[in-house]
């Protein structure tokens, strides 16, 4: 598998900017991809970009140059653009029509709210409809830079053939920003809120709550997905091993959610959820 991610997403991103870039470069690609009997995928979270490929060992000089071009000069035409463009509104469509992400994508509106965190990271459908090739080269030029940028295999991949295939490859990927584009990092809080949507037309209510976690750095990001794993149904008798001992679990639980103020968001039928206040009170009652 090779996989180049780069440092962006909907974090980074402001909400006139396409959002649903990586979208169109991935069903172009695709097309070319079917010829080597190869796997193409793409994903965007709200911190970044990945593109990703199965293919055979010996067709891994083809699919880095791959990889390479939708990270760099892509040859994507206007007619490419126009051609491909009803097929990401529908995959935004089939997004959007998930109840489950919509409910999701308002928990972090409403926890990070004010915040680039906040952001959905499909973004506004009308940026597809309106999108040009200006506007992908644009984001491109603007995002994929080479700090901002990891290229990485796994399997039967030769390290010596791979760094020779970057340096071939990637060595045009620029090292500088024009001006003063050099991207800033907007600081992010936690707000504990709550959204809700109510349609008691439909059949089913979707609701999520959440509390301020861990960063990927601090010592207690393993005990809390540990604790993630069996929220619900966690017992002292569980082991842990000797590095995520039960009472780990427990503290670290009582220190991330124990009477702290949530984020809720509700979507459906939901006239029978509390009110936010009464769920902010029980939150004192949890105990581990």
């Amino acid at each position: 598998m090779v996989l180049c991610g780069t440092k962006n997403g909907s974090y980074m991103e402001s909400l006139e900017e396409p959002f649903e870039a990586p979208l169109f470069l991935r069903v172009y690609i695709s097309k070319r991809m079917e010829s080597m009997g190869a796997h193409l995928s793409a994903y965007t979270s709200r911190e970044h970009t990945a593109y990703y490929m199965k293919t055979l060992a010996k067709d891994l000089p083809k699919a880095v140059e791959l990889l390479a071009e939708v990270v760099q000069s892509s040859s994507l035409s206007e007619a490419d653009i126009e051609l491909q463009r009803s097929v990401v509104l529908r995959e935004l469509e089939e997004v959007q029509g998930s109840l489950q992400d919509v409910c999701l994508d308002v928990l972090h509106a409403t926890a990070f709210q004010g915040t680039p965190l906040g952001h959905s990271v499909i973004g506004p459908s009308a940026n597809a409809r309106t999108l040009t090739r200006n506007d992908l080269v644009e984001y491109i030029n603007s995002h994929y830079k080479a700090p901002r940028m990891v290229l990485a295999t796994a399997g039967g991949v030769n390290h010596d053939e791979l760094v020779g295939l970057a340096k071939q490859h990637f060595s045009g990927v620029s090292f500088e920003y024009e001006g003063d584009a050099v991207p800033v990092l907007s600081p992010c809080r936690f707000t504990g809120s709550e959204i809700r949507m109510r349609d008691d037309a439909m059949p089913l209510a979707h609701i999520a709550i959440a509390v301020e976690g861990a960063g990927v750095a601090s010592p207690d990001i393993v005990p809390l997905m540990v604790a993630n794993s069996i929220i619900g149904s966690y017992d002292i008798t569980f082991g842990g091993g000797k590095a995520v001992t039960p009472k780990i679990v427990r503290d670290v639980c009582s220190k991330y959610i124990y009477d702290k103020c949530p984020a809720v968001s509700a979507v459906g039928p939901i006239e029978q959820v509390p009110d936010y206040n009464r769920m902010r009170s029980a939150m004192y009652w949890l105990r581990f």
